[in-house]
């Protein structure tokens, strides 16, 4: 004999309700348990590993090699000879077409776009200077050079940018010199000039 009954006369069991909610409160933590392992992605979020970008671009498919040379504080010095210095990176040396070829599937692509990229992974305080050196050249013609100074955190800002001409190799420019303020700031943006490879290691 049933111990309770609804009006339309179908039975209840306390125990098939007891697992029923059971089964529910097992489900309810199950998939509570299946988002804290594998949180959703957050998606258009980009972590980036530097604070600020620096680049160098000149002409597409122009065969010339242009380099970076970059000084920071404590004397940091980096270059191709040299790519990674304290808090400074040289992420890309672009030698012109020299390095711009690639065999895919047996078939060669040729990448035209000429850009050096420096990157600063901090916000260490002090001076940093930027110069660029004509370093070989297959045409014996000036090239025109582009440098942008870019902030990626909190949100990506181009600072500052500037065009600067080499007219022949072996040409060195400071095209840019700037400081990041103890507060971590970038300030005094100049392009006093000061050579950088005369002091490098030879």
């Amino acid at each position: 004999m049933a111990l309770f009954k609804k009006n339309n006369n179908t039975e209840l069991d306390p125990f098939t309700d007891l697992l029923f909610n059971a089964l529910l409160t097992f489900t309810f933590l199950f998939l509570i348990t299946l988002l804290l392992l594998n949180p959703p992605a957050k998606t258009g979020i980009i972590d980036p590993k530097a604070e600020f970008i620096i680049t160098a671009s000149w002409p597409d498919g122009d065969p010339n090699d242009v380099d970076i040379w970059a000084e920071g504080p404590n004397s940091w010095l980096v270059s191709y000879r040299n790519p990674e210095q304290g808090l400074m990176h040289l992420d890309r040396d672009d030698r012109g077409l020299v390095n711009d070829s690639q065999v895919i599937n047996g078939v060669e692509v040729i990448n035209p776009l000429n850009q050096e990229v420096l990157t600063i992974r901090g916000r260490p305080p002090g001076e940093f200077i930027v110069n660029l050196h004509y370093f070989k050249t297959q045409t014996a013609t000036t090239v025109p050079v582009t440098v942008y100074l870019a902030e990626v955190n909190p949100k990506l800002r181009v600072l500052h940018y500037t065009s600067t001409e080499l007219k022949q190799e072996g040409d060195e420019v400071t095209s840019l010199r700037f400081t990041i303020s103890p507060s971590g700031k970038v300030i005094d943006i100049n392009k006093l000039q000061k050579k950088l490879i005369r002091n490098a290691t030879k």
